[in-house]
């Protein structure tokens, strides 16, 4: 039976390496449509998945444009007549205080990392209510379950996804529809590339975190790719992660803020110095 994948933001980073782990590890057949507003990056990831034997295709698409999720349509049901699994991977980063973070970044990340989300899971729902099956993989971030100090609009926008994908999944089960969502920690990936922020003590933060994961995007695809084979709907890929939302939901809310008022310290230390 062949499954056919839709990853937004598919040409690279994890969205790459989710589509490689899709076409190196399906044991059918597996169509991968890579939407992206890069081409030249997402004409490289389509003929390494040709060269894996996957059918694959690039799409033009920015999220922020409903014109160009209509065309992915489009051109999705031109080539298959129809989707199983859509992939809401595309996303930018930002940091900073609340002070630091002006009104209009917080509408830039507001506009790509959940709206965009909602614009694509919108425009195939029809098609997956159509056919009687689905499947959305939306990815939020460990930012979402337990934020950290100096990135409220990242934290607010990936907490919103993550309270998307569980309305998703109580809304759309009678329809035979199903809904997980992925909450990696910071690991190795070019998400850096995208991140906004005023504050220059911020990028250096983020770079340090990003600089000294333990773990891969190719790990993480990996982990993301089993779970979602047994269709869990929260999908926690770092061990520390998986430890941090245990702590939280078990401990007292005063415990658990005091516990994390003293491990964050030193990032207020690090943005004081700079």
């Amino acid at each position: 039976m062949t499954t056919r994948l839709l990853i937004t933001g598919g040409a690279t980073g994890l969205g790459k390496s989710m589509a490689l782990a899709w076409a190196k590890n399906q044991k059918s057949e597996v169509n991968i449509c890579i939407a992206d507003i890069n081409k030249s990056r997402g004409d490289t990831t389509v003929a390494e998945l040709q060269a894996l034997g996957a059918n694959a295709f690039y799409q033009h698409c920015d999220i922020t444009k409903q014109e160009d999720i209509d065309q992915l349509r489009t051109a999705i049901n031109t080539q298959w007549q129809g989707l199983d699994i859509v992939i809401n991977n595309a996303g930018v980063a930002s940091g900073g205080s609340l002070q630091g973070e002006s009104i209009e970044q917080w509408q830039w990340i507001l506009d790509i990392n959940l709206l965009g989300m909602v614009r694509v899971s919108q425009t195939f729902l029809a098609d997956f209510k159509a056919q009687g099956h689905g499947y959305f993989i939306n990815i939020a971030s460990q930012a979402g379950l337990t934020p950290i100090p100096f990135m409220s609009s990242y934290n607010a926008v990936k907490a919103a996804v993550v309270s998307l994908s569980e309305t998703m999944k109580l809304e759309l089960a009678h329809d035979n529809i199903d809904v997980s969502v992925v909450c990696p920690s910071f690991f190795k990936t070019n998400l850096d590339e995208s991140m906004r922020t005023s504050e220059p003590a911020m990028k250096k933060m983020m770079d340090r975190a990003f600089d000294k994961s333990d773990i891969n995007a190719e790990q993480v695809a990996t982990s993301i790719y089993q779970a979602a084979q047994k269709r869990r709907f929260l999908i926690l890929t770092h061990k520390l992660g998986k430890q941090a939302f245990l702590m939280k939901k078990l401990m007292p809310t005063a415990m658990y803020i005091k516990s994390m008022l003293k491990k964050t310290k030193s990032m207020q230390r690090f943005t004081q110095k700079r």
